[in-house]
Protein backbone atom coordinates (compact mmCIF):
# COMPACT_ATOMS: atom_id res chain seq x y z
CA UNK A 1 0.00 0.00 0.00
CA UNK A 2 1.21 3.43 -1.03
CA UNK A 3 0.59 6.38 1.35
CA UNK A 4 1.61 10.31 0.34
CA UNK A 5 1.73 12.48 2.92
CA UNK A 6 1.15 15.74 1.28
CA UNK A 7 3.92 18.22 1.42
CA UNK A 8 3.70 21.96 1.91
CA UNK A 9 4.57 24.83 3.43
CA UNK A 10 2.01 24.17 6.23
CA UNK A 11 2.35 20.57 7.09
CA UNK A 12 3.38 18.52 10.02
CA UNK A 13 4.82 16.35 8.20
CA UNK A 14 7.31 14.58 10.66
CA UNK A 15 5.40 13.78 13.23
CA UNK A 16 2.68 11.99 11.22
CA UNK A 17 5.46 10.01 9.53
CA UNK A 18 6.89 8.93 12.62
CA UNK A 19 2.72 7.86 13.58
CA UNK A 20 2.59 5.77 10.30
CA UNK A 21 6.02 4.25 10.55
CA UNK A 22 5.18 2.93 14.29
CA UNK A 23 2.36 1.43 12.32
CA UNK A 24 4.15 0.00 9.90
CA UNK A 25 3.87 1.93 6.79
CA UNK A 26 6.98 3.71 5.22
CA UNK A 27 4.60 6.84 3.81
CA UNK A 28 6.10 8.98 1.06
CA UNK A 29 6.37 12.70 1.28
CA UNK A 30 5.53 14.74 -2.04
CA UNK A 31 4.16 17.66 -2.94
CA UNK A 32 4.39 16.31 -6.84
CA UNK A 33 0.48 15.86 -7.90
CA UNK A 34 1.21 12.42 -10.23
CA UNK A 35 3.02 11.12 -6.92
CA UNK A 36 -0.20 11.95 -4.98
CA UNK A 37 -2.99 10.78 -7.63
CA UNK A 38 -1.60 7.55 -7.64
CA UNK A 39 -1.01 6.30 -3.80
CA UNK A 40 -3.55 4.24 -2.58
CA UNK A 41 -4.11 6.84 0.65
CA UNK A 42 -3.26 10.15 0.69
CA UNK A 43 -3.06 12.58 4.00
CA UNK A 44 -2.83 16.31 4.40
CA UNK A 45 -1.61 17.34 7.50
CA UNK A 46 -1.50 21.21 9.03
CA UNK A 47 -0.26 22.90 11.05
CA UNK A 48 -0.19 26.88 10.47
CA UNK A 49 -2.10 29.21 8.95
CA UNK A 50 -5.45 29.23 6.45
CA UNK A 51 -4.30 32.13 3.26
CA UNK A 52 -0.84 31.17 3.40
CA UNK A 53 -1.39 27.70 3.13
CA UNK A 54 -4.51 28.19 0.71
CA UNK A 55 -1.91 30.71 -1.36
CA UNK A 56 0.51 28.09 -1.91
CA UNK A 57 -1.65 24.85 -2.46
CA UNK A 58 -2.81 27.10 -5.70
CA UNK A 59 0.30 28.61 -6.58
CA UNK A 60 1.46 24.34 -6.89
CA UNK A 61 -1.44 23.55 -8.21
CA UNK A 62 -2.73 21.38 -5.26
CA UNK A 63 -5.74 22.79 -4.65
CA UNK A 64 -6.65 21.38 -7.74
CA UNK A 65 -5.14 17.72 -7.60
CA UNK A 66 -7.08 17.43 -3.59
CA UNK A 67 -10.59 18.12 -4.50
CA UNK A 68 -10.07 15.94 -7.92
CA UNK A 69 -8.75 12.42 -5.38
CA UNK A 70 -11.20 9.38 -5.89
CA UNK A 71 -8.61 6.96 -3.06
CA UNK A 72 -9.48 7.78 0.92
CA UNK A 73 -7.98 11.40 1.90
CA UNK A 74 -7.15 12.55 5.10
CA UNK A 75 -7.23 15.95 6.55
CA UNK A 76 -5.51 16.64 10.13
CA UNK A 77 -6.31 19.79 11.90
CA UNK A 78 -5.31 22.45 9.79
CA UNK A 79 -6.07 19.92 6.69
CA UNK A 80 -9.55 19.44 7.83
CA UNK A 81 -10.20 23.33 7.83
CA UNK A 82 -8.52 23.75 4.56
CA UNK A 83 -10.65 20.95 3.22
CA UNK A 84 -14.00 23.26 3.99
CA UNK A 85 -15.54 25.94 2.22
CA UNK A 86 -14.08 29.69 3.78
CA UNK A 87 -11.93 30.57 7.17
CA UNK A 88 -12.39 33.02 9.03
CA UNK A 89 -8.52 33.15 9.33
CA UNK A 90 -7.66 36.03 7.10
CA UNK A 91 -10.94 35.74 4.93
CA UNK A 92 -9.48 32.62 2.94
CA UNK A 93 -11.78 30.88 0.80
CA UNK A 94 -10.43 27.09 1.27
CA UNK A 95 -11.25 23.89 -1.14
CA UNK A 96 -15.20 24.04 -0.94
CA UNK A 97 -14.85 19.95 -0.38
CA UNK A 98 -17.14 20.08 2.74
CA UNK A 99 -20.15 23.07 2.73
CA UNK A 100 -18.88 24.37 6.01
CA UNK A 101 -17.33 27.65 7.73
CA UNK A 102 -14.21 27.49 9.97
CA UNK A 103 -15.30 30.24 12.58
CA UNK A 104 -12.60 31.65 15.28
CA UNK A 105 -13.06 31.14 18.83
CA UNK A 106 -14.74 33.66 21.14
CA UNK A 107 -11.85 33.92 23.65
CA UNK A 108 -14.08 32.79 26.78
CA UNK A 109 -11.76 30.27 27.66
CA UNK A 110 -8.18 30.34 26.41
CA UNK A 111 -7.49 30.16 22.64
CA UNK A 112 -6.04 28.45 21.10
CA UNK A 113 -7.55 25.11 23.02
CA UNK A 114 -4.21 23.09 23.47
CA UNK A 115 -4.78 19.81 25.53
CA UNK A 116 -6.90 16.59 25.50
CA UNK A 117 -10.71 17.10 24.67
CA UNK A 118 -13.04 14.17 23.85
CA UNK A 119 -14.72 12.90 20.91
CA UNK A 120 -18.66 12.95 20.99
CA UNK A 121 -21.41 11.06 18.77
CA UNK A 122 -18.76 9.19 16.73
CA UNK A 123 -20.48 7.83 13.21
CA UNK A 124 -17.60 7.12 10.38
CA UNK A 125 -15.55 3.65 9.78
CA UNK A 126 -12.53 6.18 11.43
CA UNK A 127 -13.65 5.40 15.02
CA UNK A 128 -14.04 1.69 14.44
CA UNK A 129 -13.26 0.17 17.49
CA UNK A 130 -13.19 3.37 19.64
CA UNK A 131 -15.65 4.25 22.59
CA UNK A 132 -17.63 7.45 22.83
CA UNK A 133 -15.36 9.85 25.16
CA UNK A 134 -12.66 8.92 23.63
CA UNK A 135 -9.68 11.62 24.15
CA UNK A 136 -7.54 13.13 21.36
CA UNK A 137 -4.89 15.80 21.85
CA UNK A 138 -5.56 19.25 20.20
CA UNK A 139 -4.48 22.45 19.01
CA UNK A 140 -6.01 25.00 17.54
CA UNK A 141 -7.64 28.47 17.51
CA UNK A 142 -10.45 27.45 14.37
CA UNK A 143 -12.81 25.10 14.86
CA UNK A 144 -15.54 23.91 11.59
CA UNK A 145 -19.28 24.18 12.58
CA UNK A 146 -21.60 21.77 12.82
CA UNK A 147 -22.74 20.36 9.62
CA UNK A 148 -24.51 16.89 7.43
CA UNK A 149 -20.89 16.14 7.34
CA UNK A 150 -19.67 16.11 11.15
CA UNK A 151 -19.17 12.41 11.85
CA UNK A 152 -18.10 13.70 15.48
CA UNK A 153 -18.50 16.68 17.97
CA UNK A 154 -16.83 17.51 20.96
CA UNK A 155 -17.37 20.87 22.76
CA UNK A 156 -15.00 23.95 23.95
CA UNK A 157 -15.92 27.30 24.22
CA UNK A 158 -19.09 25.62 22.15
CA UNK A 159 -19.84 22.52 20.01
CA UNK A 160 -18.33 22.02 16.77
CA UNK A 161 -17.11 19.17 14.32
CA UNK A 162 -14.23 17.31 15.82
CA UNK A 163 -14.28 15.00 12.48
CA UNK A 164 -16.10 15.87 9.00
CA UNK A 165 -16.99 12.58 6.03
CA UNK A 166 -17.73 13.40 2.49
CA UNK A 167 -17.34 10.67 0.61
CA UNK A 168 -13.59 9.89 0.17
CA UNK A 169 -12.83 13.00 2.02
CA UNK A 170 -12.03 12.01 5.84
CA UNK A 171 -10.57 14.62 8.09
CA UNK A 172 -10.00 15.27 11.88
CA UNK A 173 -9.42 18.23 13.75
CA UNK A 174 -7.42 16.95 16.55
CA UNK A 175 -3.86 15.37 16.16
CA UNK A 176 -4.16 11.78 16.06
CA UNK A 177 -0.35 11.64 15.33
CA UNK A 178 0.10 13.09 19.34
CA UNK A 179 -2.68 11.34 20.41
CA UNK A 180 -1.19 7.79 21.98
CA UNK A 181 -3.14 4.37 21.52
CA UNK A 182 -6.85 6.51 20.47
CA UNK A 183 -4.97 8.87 17.64
CA UNK A 184 -2.68 5.26 16.13
CA UNK A 185 -6.36 3.56 16.35
CA UNK A 186 -7.79 6.21 13.94
CA UNK A 187 -4.87 6.76 11.83
CA UNK A 188 -5.07 2.38 11.59
CA UNK A 189 -8.57 2.26 10.72
CA UNK A 190 -7.66 5.86 7.71
CA UNK A 191 -5.23 3.17 6.62
CA UNK A 192 -7.76 0.11 6.49
CA UNK A 193 -10.46 2.26 3.94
Amino acid sequence: MSVVIINYNAGNVQSVTYALQRLGVEPVLSADPDEIRVADKVIFPGVGEASTAMNFLRNKGLDEVIKSLKQPVFGVCLGLQLMCSHSEENDTDCLGIFDVKVRKFEPKLKVPQMGWNNLEKLNSPLFEGLTEEAYVYYVHSYYAELSECTVAETEYINRFSAALQKDNFYALQAHPEKSGKVGEQILSNFLRL
